[in-house]
């Protein structure tokens, strides 16, 4: 199942583009619906490289999930970015960051993701589905608030 949601931030394309390179901004976006803890490497990156990082779930930043391989790769010519994830809940995390300028000094920001969960892939998607719109309601905080994160 596929999930598509757009935001306008109101940024230039660098700025946003810079955020997305790293990995804490994956921390401050998910908290408090998801915390991640890097297992292998035991410690993520400054900035994203092309890659594979197991990391551990933990549902509200207690409840334990499981482990997810994020899969890295990028393409900073066209500004996106790919997670091509897997892991025992989801046996396919299939997602797509772009970033598009207006042209006015703002920038939209895509999440586009498929899942494949098997059974769970409706129940994983509809709660997917609400964590994409909060992470999106964190990339405008983050915005306003200057990139203080």
């Amino acid at each position: 199942m596929r999930i598509h949601r757009s935001t306008l931030l109101d940024c230039s394309l660098e700025q946003a583009w810079q955020a997305v390179l790293q990995p804490r901004l994956l921390f401050y976006v998910a908290w408090p619906v998801l915390r991640f803890r890097p297992v292998t490497p035991p410690q993520l990156p400054d900035t994203w490289q092309d890659g594979n990082y197991l990391v551990r779930l933990y549902l509200g930043g207690w409840l334990p999930l499981g482990t997810q391989w994020m899969v890295i790769s990028q393409d900073a010519t066209r500004f996106w970015l790919r997670d091509n994830g897997h892991g025992p809940l989801a046996r396919g995390w299939d997602h797509h960051i772009t970033l598009r300028p207006t042209g006015a000094g703002q920038t939209w920001y895509t999440d586009e993701v498929t899942i494949h969960a098997g059974l769970l892939t409706p129940l994983v998607t509809g709660f997917a589905a609400g964590f994409y719109w909060w992470r999106q309601r964190r990339w405008v905080r983050l915005v306003r608030r200057g990139f203080a994160f």
